[in-house]
């Protein structure tokens, strides 16, 4: 159960970054198609823990330590193609890292009221030292600090949820065309899955055999399903307009419950870590060609993403995420055809 455990914890903490927790995300593809974005939170953990476990299943079957790899293992024989789609997906786990820097840097600016540099900086050099370690820092601080946030997040859900009346959210939330809550749910599970399978990859030598494969899916599915929808309420609290909020659920936090916004800023930044490690990780697997060559990209990714974390946290979410989203559906379908 330990290694099962190890295991989610690694998936959680790459799923629930800054877009996730600040409640950007939950934002953008549930909370605006009002009640019927809870379903859609449904339809995307579902798709999400099909991911899981097809991936994890392959991997213990055939092996593989990159995403080429796991391109060939998935029968895309076109070698152009698997090496086009090998480069649109490490490019994109690049920007989703640069854009969790984005967001710790926007983090510090919003509640701390300190420039976006200093944040960005701080979060860039944390997840240098730890690329240093290889894979066993990047469990290891999953194994420390993913309980931590799941807990929070349970009690702050808790003494959210006591004065929602969940069947009138309607009430709450202005619509945006509810018709296409499903498209928005596929397209948020696709783009995870392009996260969350390199770095599947790289946790194989931690798994046994399907029985357990099957548990890590269905463990991980249900805390994700959960932890969606205590965001997804949270952001039923916003009196303002939530469009100009870069960390909407901090918002909330900060002002309903001012007990916790200390605590929150610690899941914040805590999830924005996880996430950031998680993606450095995957991407320095995926190009680096030695031990050399692995620390010189190393340095090279985490001192542009504090460039590139100035244009801005929500902005680079609303833009790049749903693009890639729909890039991700063909490796959802490839995998839904693998026995």
């Amino acid at each position: 159960m330990h290694n099962i455990l190890k295991i989610v914890f690694v998936i959680i903490g790459t799923v629930i970054g800054a877009g996730f927790a600040s409640g950007q995300e939950i934002y953008l593809f549930f909370f605006s198609y009002g009640i019927k974005g809870l379903i859609g939170i449904l339809i995307s953990s579902f798709i999400l823990t099909f991911t899981i476990y097809k991936t994890l299943q392959i991997v213990n079957k055939y092996g593989g330590n990159t995403y080429k790899d796991f391109l060939a293992m998935l029968m895309i024989k076109n070698t152009r193609l698997k090496e086009i789609i090998n480069i649109v997906i490490n490019l994109f786990i690049l920007i989703t890292f640069f854009i969790m820097v984005a967001g710790f840097g926007a983090y510090f600016q919003q509640e701390l009221k300190w420039n976006s540099l200093i944040g960005s900086s701080i979060l860039a050099i944390a997840t240098f030292i730890i690329f240093m370690t290889s894979i066993k820092g990047l469990i290891k601080v999953n194994e420390i600090l993913v309980p931590i946030l799941i807990i929070f997040l349970l009690i702050i859900g808790f003494l959210n949820i006591k004065d929602i009346h969940i069947f009138h959210l309607n009430d709450y939330i202005i619509i945006n065309n509810s018709s296409s809550f499903i498209l928005s749910a596929i397209i948020y599970s696709s783009y995870n899955s392009i996260l969350l399978i390199p770095i599947l990859l790289t946790l194989k030598n931690y798994i046994t055999d399907n029985k357990q494969i099957l548990k890590i899916a269905i463990i991980s599915g249900f805390i994700i399903i959960i932890l969606s929808i205590i965001v997804f309420l949270l952001l039923v609290k916003i009196d303002v307009d939530i469009t100009q909020l870069e960390m909407p659920a901090v918002y909330v936090i900060s002002n309903k419950f001012k007990i916790l916004s200390k605590l929150y800023g610690f899941i914040i930044l805590g999830s924005i870590f996880t996430t950031a490690i998680s993606l450095g990780t995957s991407f320095l697997q995926n190009t680096a060609k030695n031990r050399k060559n692995y620390t010189q990209i190393a340095i090279i990714m985490c001192i542009t993403s504090v460039i590139v974390s100035q244009f801005g946290f929500s902005n680079l979410i609303n833009l790049l995420y749903p693009i890639f989203g729909y890039l991700g559906l063909i490796q959802i379908f490839k995998l839904g055809k693998q026995k």
